[in-house]
């Protein structure tokens, strides 16, 4: 009798692993619709398999179906109520469909996921996400509906406490969102100095380039390529060279160096890098050379209307 049932047990326990693996293998590779119909089928007939439910739920979210999303993280919180980090699916799911209605619709999300994310940061006193998740909501927020620095500021303490670095970023954020750039450029310092992460670099020299520094961005640019030895970063300089007619020679001598050394994991086409020499050109009042770069530009990607615009300028 015993080998009769795992005759028909095994069967289903090989299929149950293949359909979760292969809606597994899905996410990993970015397919995420097929992600959806694989896991979806599953979860249809086994309406308590927890991880084929929160998978179900990930691809859902990265292709914006919120309501999807947080009907599957739902089922998590009602089957695993002391779960911190289905409290945090739930409400990062229920926080992007606010941002994606309108505003009156949006108040009457915003207390689930302010709850949603709350429970998380209760259940789990290390869990990082959560935290960011409640700096970013308490400084977005309107003050008529509990938006509040001083309690932004509470949970980014409690991010340094937990890591230095995450402690450090946020606390940038809040004063960047606040208007305090001094002390926003102090904390992402601070972040650069203890993590020192391409993150912790780039939310600088967003900052430099929203206060209109661009030779602070520049060098902090220069900083991280130094340390991470990432050819994307000679693009980046050359952009913001090219942006605010700054530092031309160094940018021309950057954009040529992504160009030579360019490959698929940099991410920008070479098109855009010979878009920004023609800039760069054209600041120069050297037309010849802007002409022949924007050329270039256009035979690479013939249907970028900035690269056609730039041309008539000339």
């Amino acid at each position: 009798m015993k080998s009769f049932l795992l005759v028909l047990i095994i069967p289903f326990f090989v299929m149950s692993q293949t359909s979760v693996q292969k809606g597994k293998t899905f996410l990993e590779s970015k397919q995420f619709s097929k992600a959806e119909k694989e896991l979806k089928s599953f979860v249809d007939n086994n309406s308590n398999n927890l991880e084929a439910i929160e998978l179900l739920g990930d691809a859902y979210g990265h292709q914006k179906k919120w309501d999807e999303a947080a009907k599957e993280y739902k089922k998590l919180v009602e089957a695993k109520p002391n779960n911190a980090n289905y409290h945090y699916k739930l409400g990062g799911a229920l926080g992007m469909k606010a941002l994606s209605v309108s505003k009156i619709s949006a108040l009457g999300i915003i207390g689930d996921v302010k709850s949603s994310f709350l429970k998380a940061a209760e259940l789990d006193p290390n869990h990082i996400e959560a935290r960011w998740a409640l700096v970013e909501l308490y400084m977005q927020l309107p003050g008529i509906i509990g938006g509040s620095k001083k309690t932004s500021l509470k949970y980014a303490n409690q991010l340094e406490n937990l890591s230095k670095v995450d402690g450090y970023l946020a606390k940038g954020y809040i004063y960047e969102y606040d208007n305090e750039p001094e002390l926003a450029e102090e904390y992402y310092l601070k972040a650069i100095k203890v993590g020192g992460s391409l993150t912790c670099y780039e939310k600088l020299t967003e900052l430099y380039k929203k206060e209109d520094q661009p030779d602070k961005a520049v060098a902090n640019m220069e900083a991280a390529q130094i340390k991470h030895q990432r050819n994307s970063l000679h693009y980046q300089i050359g952009k913001v060279c090219a942006d605010y007619n700054v530092q031309l020679d160094k940018g021309e001598q950057c954009l040529k160096v992504y160009i030579q050394n360019h490959s698929a994991k940099d991410g920008v086409p070479k098109a855009w890098a010979n878009y920004r020499l023609a800039q760069i050109y054209k600041h120069r009042n050297d037309n010849t050379n802007a002409l022949k770069y924007i050329n270039l530009a256009i035979s690479e990607l013939p249907d970028i209307e900035v690269f056609k615009d730039f041309k008539e300028t000339l």
